[in-house]
């Protein structure tokens, strides 16, 4: 059972997603990121008016709350979504590091509207070999530098 400050916090990540919708800016998804109560990121998709693809609901809205945070991390935060993250939101969203993630549609619901990201979490599961998107490794022992110089730095900050 939800209490009325879930239904608050989702109402507003879902008027997100309609107002996306009305204004052309992008697909039918909205979400808010939310610390101790209070609403600190908004976001809508901005795919199509950005030319951004990775401009989508989340990622906006913890860009914005990140940025009003003035830290990369999210912890005890919530994020409120109005659909299913897809794999790429949910990855910054465990990156993000927030406490819960309440959504409201399903990613089926937004693949009967043509947004299926089916094929991708196909491909995750596939051998790098055996993927649709052509992956070719080069160069390793040269770009292996940077991570030896990220490991000996001693004012790292790790995250």
């Amino acid at each position: 059972m939800q209490n009325s400050k879930e239904i608050e916090f989702m109402k507003a990540a879902i008027e997100l997603a309609i107002e996306s919708v009305g204004s052309g800016r992008g697909g039918p998804f909205g979400a808010v990121v939310v610390k101790n109560g209070k609403i600190i990121g908004r976001g809508n998709n901005r795919v199509t008016s950005t030319n951004d693809p990775t401009a989508h609901a989340e990622v906006t809205a913890i860009r914005d709350a990140c940025k009003n945070l003035g830290h990369y991390q999210l912890d005890g935060c919530e994020i409120y979504t109005s659909c299913e993250p897809c794999p790429m939101c949910l990855g910054a969203i465990y990156w993000a590091r927030p406490a819960k993630i309440y959504y409201a549609c399903t990613k089926e619901d937004a693949s009967e509207v043509g947004f299926d990201d089916a094929f991708i979490y196909n491909e995750i599961e596939l051998p790098v070999e055996e993927r649709n998107l052509k992956t070719v490794q080069i160069m390793r022992q040269e770009a292996l530098a940077a991570f030896r110089d990220w490991q000996a730095k001693e004012d790292r900050l790790e995250y």
